[in-house]
């Protein structure tokens, strides 16, 4: 089944894409790889989702705001190559979660966002990643995710 298929299945719609808060792009195509710049949680609204997991922000939801980064970057992953079919694997992800000093759970958080992309790609969707903690990150979101993906040759 194709990724917009699965899309479909499972109901998923998938958010806007978040215009850049600086100077840079949300994505860059180079040969047959897509880089994803790195974005961060937002509610229905479009406000980012802040705090420190591990402190305020649970395990639990610092899981599902990684989802939400995840549904973000599927809707890069269209913006970019026009459909979710063109994507050929996701390669590497880096998930970086602004965490409390003694939290240790930055791969249970990172997952939220790993699951979602093996449920849309199946097998294709399994990555290499990193899952780090961060002092900070820009205006205190509790996630960053970035990535590289390989697109299909037409």
């Amino acid at each position: 089944m194709s990724a917009e298929a699965r899309l479909k299945q499972l109901g998923i719609i998938l958010p806007n894409v978040p215009a850049p808060v600086a100077n840079y792009l949300p994505y860059r195509v180079a040969g047959h790889l897509l880089f994803l710049a790195g974005q961060g949680p937002r509610d229905a609204n479009g406000n980012l989702l802040t705090g420190k997991v591990g402190g305020e922000v649970s395990v639990e939801e610092g899981y599902n705001r990684a989802r939400i980064v995840g549904l973000q970057l599927l809707a890069t992953m269209r913006m970019a190559l026009g459909s979710l079919d063109r994507v050929d694997a996701v390669v590497k992800m880096l998930c970086m979660v602004n965490a409390v000093p003694d939290f240790k759970d930055h791969p249970k958080v990172a997952n939220g966002m790993s699951d979602v992309f093996v449920e849309v790609f199946g097998e294709a969707g399994k990555h290499g990643r990193s899952a780090v903690g961060m002092g900070s990150l820009p205006h205190q979101i509790s996630v960053e995710i970035e990535g590289v993906v390989a697109v299909k040759a037409y």
